[in-house]
């Protein structure tokens, strides 16, 4: 079985391990005569632990790549994709971890036993979008009168930005696609995280596909 892993929209080497932590938000209470109970609610955001072993000489990039990756990520509080694809020998597709996450910290170990190479653990929460509304309320003067609540509107559909999109052609990748529309192909991950339904691998594009550019 093969893996492969992507964080930030680039590939990571394998970790050996992955830890997912799905928490619970339950609140168990003691009622007069009932003795205890349990209340079920939604849970809570799952946090994942991923260790990664950065090579010096032989990976594909040095670990100064993949931690100024983090580094951007924090600095700029962007969200990202990590993806985790599972293969058969075959190359049939297996389960996948697929979930927009945060950076919350990692650490960095550097140990002679492993010479030039780097060993980071990297946590990550996952992330869920949430939007808000204003609630006015306007007391009465006269106590006789009700108080008035008024929710805002959620913006009209029709009010809402319309995002572009792209026909992917032969010889294409996302860098090229980022150069083209925001001037610097390094923005390729805001098109990667806005196509992760259809591209599970941002170095691997196909012509015909239709992608979003937010």
């Amino acid at each position: 079985m093969s893996y492969s892993c992507y964080l930030g929209g680039v590939e990571w080497p394998t970790p050996e391990k992955l830890q997912l932590k799905i928490k619970g938000k339950n609140k168990t209470l003691v009622l007069l005569n009932e003795g205890e109970v349990n209340f079920l609610r939604a849970p809570g955001l799952t946090e994942l632990v991923v260790p990664f072993d950065l090579p010096m000489l032989t990976g594909a990039y040095s670990p100064d790549r993949y931690l100024g990756i983090l580094e951007s990520l924090k600095a700029n509080r962007e969200t990202t994709q990590f993806i985790l694809v599972r293969a058969s020998p075959s190359g049939r597709s297996l389960f996948d971890t697929n979930m927009k996450v945060s950076v919350e910290d990692y650490t960095i170990t550097e140990e002679g036993k492993n010479g030039l190479d780097v060993s980071i653990d990297v946590n990550l929460k996952q992330w869920r979008d949430y939007g808000t509304k204003t609630v006015t309320v306007e007391t009465p003067q006269d106590q006789a009168e009700s108080t008035t609540v008024t929710v805002e509107k959620e913006r009209d559909e029709s009010t809402a930005p319309t995002a572009k999109t792209y026909t992917v052609k032969a010889g294409d990748s996302l860098w090229a696609i980022a150069a083209k529309y925001y001037g610097s192909g390094a923005e390729y991950s805001k098109i990667y995280n806005a196509n992760t339904d259809k591209v599970s691998n941002p170095n691997l594009i196909y012509p015909r596909q239709v992608l979003t550019i937010p």
